[in-house]
């Protein structure tokens, strides 16, 4: 895999490097530099952490008396002992300073275009009364309360009202089916669920409510649904409730939230295994939002004012982090529900020009569409535009490049940003005061003591490693919902006393980053080991290749043999067959003959979850004839088939 280390393509400017938020952090903890952040940030995190939630105005109800209790061993630390808070009382500060109070909190784009918004004031307001409807139907601290909303006003009040009352928000991802639903809910002992009868896509009704009811027949402990509803659109069951007059029932009458220690969980969020029953994470109110306010400060330059829009899904983890980063900030939240390219490719560029936006994040799969259908997408005025993110998964330099230089204009850093549902925001990033090298990260998080390592749990660099973490870290999981011995497993037993995150990257020389694709990924070609990513990233280089996947499959000559799936661009000038033998011959020239593909597959689609991530390991167990494990997840099932037809083929 080439990283261009002479070839950074974006250099921090006067504006970043004098008023950008890790800039500001730098001065307050008086370092004469970021490296000297860096160290102050691992070796004394109590000064660190303080100092960051100083900067950015996290409220307590009482004051923490120390960072961190590791009385039950570091796998299992307790942040913050001491204080008590609420983590809505932070959005809540911005609704009663007079600078921030009337400015818009959230605004909700919906696909036919009619938009409406709250001020912070008005969402406080909303929030109370509608945790105070909550409490009404007799809901209180401590309950798991599912969650199955498109992004929008009502989620974001739905989701603040349950962190008020104390209780556990428990997402759902609108694609899931009964048994995923079931899993999710039966687990987490659920005793409501605040759920959209359905959505538009296209113009199309996309209907919720059919999964929902039929997964509540094996939910005994599920006593009632609040429904957001659809026009016209009447109750069908005597538990049924309703979202509108569970807002105004209890209106002006709302109470202080509930205080609660920095260990007391907020959100049980569930992620897929490769096999068996999906994880539930648990993040607290002294953890996640933390972090996640740190991470929008230093990594993302958000301020009081700002406009951020990243489009993400209520039912992942991405739901949840860009609302914190958006309303913990002071900025506005610009929320969209629909199909990114609904009429046309040139959504995305017109709802920056219309709200104004100043932060964009997108998925790079969003990126490599729009990339696809320039001139639509660029239609739309993104002069306000100050930084761009792009998380998710792995993307490509060329796909990285036209962010910055075409959707950017050259003028705004893009952000590559990884962590994953069980560490809340980043382990890797990028800061805007450092050059930015194509596809890459320019840091370690600070305040996590990041280290790439080999099978011994030794240091590597300018080598392919482990992705891993030498010390706990805020924004770690708690543990999995009432599963001790699984997170243990998973994270802390493959090198004891590292938490090894199941990722592969290369640290090179210079101290960036690349993401090398997933450690059960890992390819083994006649004794080599290789990424998936530094494989698809070959693959993309051919100019009629719009998606690829690497996947190893047993091979009795080479122990493993290369198979890569293709998705050609629409407007694609070659053959199927002329592209699976180019594609093998691309990737012979640029890795070597070792690497060329055994088989190269033309598909119109690839397995995907709704976040837009490609689920290689599902590839590789349907194309192998095996089962293929979790797939709540998967937002197209018909790609599945197609891996089938390959399969016949091979």
């Amino acid at each position: 895999m080439t990283h261009p280390e002479s070839g950074n393509v974006w250099q921090p400017g006067e504006r970043e490097l004098r008023n950008s938020g890790i800039v500001k952090l730098i001065r307050a903890l008086d370092v004469p530099s970021y490296e000297e952040l860096m160290r102050v940030s691992i070796a004394e995190p109590e000064r660190y952490w303080n100092t960051v939630m100083r900067e950015c105005g996290i409220v307590w109800d009482e004051p923490p008396k120390g960072y961190v209790n590791l009385s039950r061993g570091q796998q299992f630390p307790r942040w913050f002992p001491g204080g008590r808070l609420n983590w809505v009382n932070t959005i809540y500060a911005w609704a009663r300073n007079p600078a921030t109070a009337q400015q818009k909190a959230v605004v909700a784009e919906r696909e036919d275009g009619s938009v409406s918004a709250l001020t912070y004031a008005e969402l406080e307001q909303r929030v109370r009364d509608f945790a105070a409807g909550l409490a009404r139907r007799g809901l209180k601290d401590g309950d798991r309360i599912g969650l199955l909303m498109e992004n929008g006003i009502e989620a974001t009040i739905s989701l603040l009202a349950i962190v008020h009352l104390g209780a556990l928000v428990v997402p759902l991802f609108s694609g899931f089916g009964i048994d995923a639903i079931v899993a999710r809910l039966s687990a987490a002992e659920a005793r409501m669920v605040i759920a959209s009868t359905g959505f538009s896509r296209r113009t199309k009704r996309v209907d919720v409510q059919g999964a929902l009811r039929e997964a509540w027949r094996q939910l005994p402990l599920l006593e009632h649904v609040i429904w957001k509803r659809g026009e016209g659109e009447a109750a069908g069951d005597a538990r049924d409730l309703d979202w509108n007059e569970t807002a105004t029932a209890a209106s002006g009458q709302g109470t202080a939230p509930v205080t609660v220690t920095p260990d007391t969980p907020f959100m049980v969020i569930y992620t897929s295994g490769t096999t068996g029953k999906p994880k539930g994470v648990v993040h607290t109110h002294g953890s996640f939002p933390i972090k996640i306010a740190h991470d929008s400060l230093i990594h993302f330059d958000v301020h009081p004012g700002d406009v951020y829009c990243w489009p993400a899904d209520m039912g992942w983890i991405a739901g949840t982090l860009v609302l914190g980063c958006a309303l913990l900030r002071g900025a506005t939240l610009v929320c969209y529900d629909g199909a990114p390219d609904y009429p046309d490719w040139s959504r995305m560029s017109q709802v920056v020009e219309r709200h104004q936006v100043t932060h964009f994040g997108s998925a790079p799969t969003l990126i490599r569409g729009m990339a696809s259908h320039e001139e639509l997408a660029l239609k739309g005025d993104r002069s306000t535009v100050r930084l761009l993110i792009t998380a998710g998964e792995g993307i490509a330099p060329e796909h990285f490049n036209w962010f910055l230089q075409r959707f950017g204009d050259g003028a705004a850093p893009v952000i590559n940003y990884t962590g994953g549902t069980e560490v809340s925001g980043a382990l890797l990033a990028s800061v805007p005061i450092r050059p930015i090298p194509p596809s890459g990260f320019n840091t370690a998080s600070p305040g996590v003591a990041v280290d790439v390592v080999d099978p011994d749990g030794h240091s590597v660099t300018g080598e392919v490693g482990e992705l891993a973490i030498r010390a706990p870290f805020v924004g770690m999981t708690q543990s999995f919902w009432r599963d001790d011995e699984r997170y243990l497993e998973t994270y802390w037993q493959t090198v004891p006393g590292v938490w090894v995150h199941g990722d592969l990257a290369l640290r090179t020389p210079e101290g960036n980053y690349f993401m090398m694709g997933r450690s059960d990924d890992t390819l083994k070609v006649a004794g080599k080991r290789l990424g998936p990513a530094e494989v698809e990233e070959v693959v993309l280089e051919l100019a009629d290749v719009a998606e690829a996947a690497a996947i190893g499959v047993a091979d009795a000559d080479k122990g493993q043999k290369l198979v890569v799936f293709v998705v050609p661009k629409p407007n694609a000038s070659l053959v199927r067959a002329n592209l699976e033998a180019i594609v093998s011959g691309h990737v012979d020239k640029r890795l070597g003959r070792p690497f060329r593909p055994g088989r190269v597959h033309v598909v119109e689609q690839l397995p995907k979850t709704r976040s837009s991530k490609i689920m290689r390991r599902v590839i590789r167990s349907v194309y192998c004839g095996l089962p293929p494990g979790d797939l709540s997840s998967l937002d197209n099932p018909a790609a599945l088939d197609e891996v089938r037809a390959a399969a016949t083929t091979a």
